[in-house]
C-alpha cells in the first residue's frame, strides 16, 4: 500500500510539514514541524501544530520519527515540541548538522553541544529505517546548507529546501556551508529517481500569484524545473543561482530560527 501523505501550510514562513504514515500498520512521521513566532515580542506558538495534532489523532496514528530536513533559517522548529508530546518518537536529521553546529555555535557565542547529541539519530547518507512496513531512505543533498537531506519513503520523496515546484526552482545557495555545484550535484541525485516519484517540497511562495502547491513528480521537475532541467549544466546553473542569491535579502527569522534549529527546535 502506498504512502499517505497529510500536509500543512504555515503562511507566516510559506512552510509545508507532513505527517505521512503507512496505512498498513498506522507507524507515522512528522516532517518539518514548524512552530509560530513573533521577532517583536520573541513569543513562540503551537498554533501551527493544532491541526496536525488532531489529525494524528483523528487517524489514530502512532508517530515514530520526527524528521528534519535540514537547520532551517527561515522558520522555527517544532521537533523538541513534539518529542515532548511523543516521548518515544525519534527527533533525527542527517549527521551535516554537526558541521553547522561548529559553524553557527560561535557566531552566536552559543554554549550548547556541537556534536549533534541533542538528536535522537543522526543519519549517514544512505542509511535506511523502517516506517511499519514501508522502507524509508536518507538521500544527503547538501548545497543549500551543509546538512540537508531528502527522505525517500515508499513513492514518495521529501526534498527540503532543495527542490521547490518547478516554476520555483531550487534554494539559495549564500549561506554558510551552501554551495551552487554541490546542489547541482544533489539535485541530480534525486532526479536520477523514477518519473513517478512523488515529490513534496518545503516551501511555495506561489511564483506569478498562482496558488500555493507542494506537490510534483521527478518527471515533471527533469522536464520543467526553471533553474535544473534537463539539459543544463553545472556551469550554467552555478551562473544562475549566484546571479538571483545576489539579489534575495537575509531571510527575517534567520537569527532566531538557526539558534533554535540547531538543536533540533526550543525546548517546550
Amino acid at each position: 500500500m502506498p504512502l499517505l501523505v497529510a500536509s500543512f501550510f504555515h503562511p507566516d514562513s510559506h512552510t509545508f510539514s507532513y505527517v505521512v504514515h503507512d496505512p498498513a500498520t498506522r507507524q507515522a512521521a512528522v516532517i518539518d514541524p514548524v512552530l509560530d513566532y513573533d521577532p517583536d515580542t520573541d513569543v513562540l506558538g503551537g498554533g501551527p501544530l493544532q491541526p496536525l495534532l488532531a489529525y494524528v489523532r483523528q487517524h489514530a496514528l502512532d508517530v515514530r520519527w520526527l524528521l528534519e530536513t535540514h537547520a532551517h533559517a527561515d522558520h522555527v522548529s517544532a521537533g523538541r515540541w513534539l518529542k515532548a508530546q511523543w516521548p518515544h518518537a525519534m527527533l533525527a536529521m542527517g549527521r551535516g548538522i554537526v558541521e553547522v553546529q561548529k559553524t553557527f555555535a560561535p557566531r552566536y557565542a552559543l554554549d550548547v553541544p556541537t556534536d549533534g547529541s541533542q538528536f535522537d539519530r543522526l543519519f549517514a547518507d544512505g542509511e535506511r529505517f523502517a516506517l511499519g512496513t514501508l522502507e524509508a531512505e536518507v538521500i544527503a543533498v547538501p548545497g543549500h546548507t551543509s546538512d540537508s537531506v531528502a527522505y525517500r519513503i515508499g513513492d514518495a520523496v521529501f526534498t527540503g529546501d532543495s527542490l521547490f515546484m518547478p516554476d520555483g526552482g531550487t534554494a539559495r545557495c549564500d549561506f554558510p556551508g551552501g554551495d551552487p555545484a554541490l546542489l547541482y550535484r544533489s539535485i541530480q541525485r534525486l532526479l536520477a529517481l523514477p518519473d513517478a516519484t512523488r515529490v513534496f517540497i518545503c516551501h511555495d511562495y506561489g511564483p506569478g500569484g498562482r496558488e500555493v502547491a507542494n506537490e510534483t513528480t521527478i518527471g515533471e521537475q527533469r522536464a520543467r524545473n526553471i533553474h535544473l532541467h534537463a539539459g543544463v549544466s553545472e556551469a550554467e546553473f552555478v551562473a544562475t543561482r549566484q546571479a538571483r542569491d545576489a539579489t534575495l535579502a537575509e531571510p527575517t527569522l534567520m537569527h532566531a530560527s538557526v539558534k533554535a534549529n540547531l538543536q533540533g527546535g526550543p525546548e517546550p
